[in-house]
């Protein structure tokens, strides 16, 4: 019998602008202090600055290219066998890589000094969708992680 409790998944709700999960996600991850009015401003005005000059038709579309290139297919989890720790290559689930991508994302805004969050955000995601940018080289350190790893493949359960 298992001790821990049933875990209920929360329905997102989508955002009012663009009607998409994904931006209410990124809105909940921006969000500080429960600063959600803010939190929206930054986001929308980010996704609009990221579409300056672009072609494309659906606002959305640069954020959902951004988000799919940042996404990492493995990564490395500690496992303690016979009193030796490795690092053990895992799959990692939809959610998240949805998730651990958007925190980069915003992780890396932040990061950003000297720029107000919505042009750093805007420039993540512009950089992101074009593969480059930092949050690429986290997701390809990541995967090499993993990929150095792989002898230890057999541990995992």
């Amino acid at each position: 019998m298992s001790r821990r409790k049933r875990v209920y998944e929360k329905p997102v709700r989508l955002d009012a602008r663009y009607d998409s999960s994904l931006v209410s996600k990124l809105i909940s991850k921006v969000m500080r202090k429960g600063k959600r009015s803010l939190a929206e401003r930054i986001v929308y005005a980010a996704i609009d600055r990221a579409n300056e000059g672009g072609d494309s038709v659906d606002p959305v579309e640069i954020l959902n290219r951004a988000i799919e290139n940042a996404k990492p297919r493995v990564e490395v989890k500690s496992r303690r066998v016979g009193g030796a720790t490795y690092q053990v290559p895992l799959e990692v689930a939809v959610d998240r890589q949805e998730a651990l991508a958007m925190r980069w994302l915003v992780n890396a805004a932040r990061n950003r000094r000297g720029t107000p969050m919505h042009v750093a955000l805007a420039n993540e995601l512009r950089d992101a969708s074009s593969n480059q940018g930092v949050v690429v080289r986290k997701r390809d350190e990541t995967h090499k992680m993993a990929q150095a790893n792989r002898a230890f493949a057999h541990f995992r359960w």
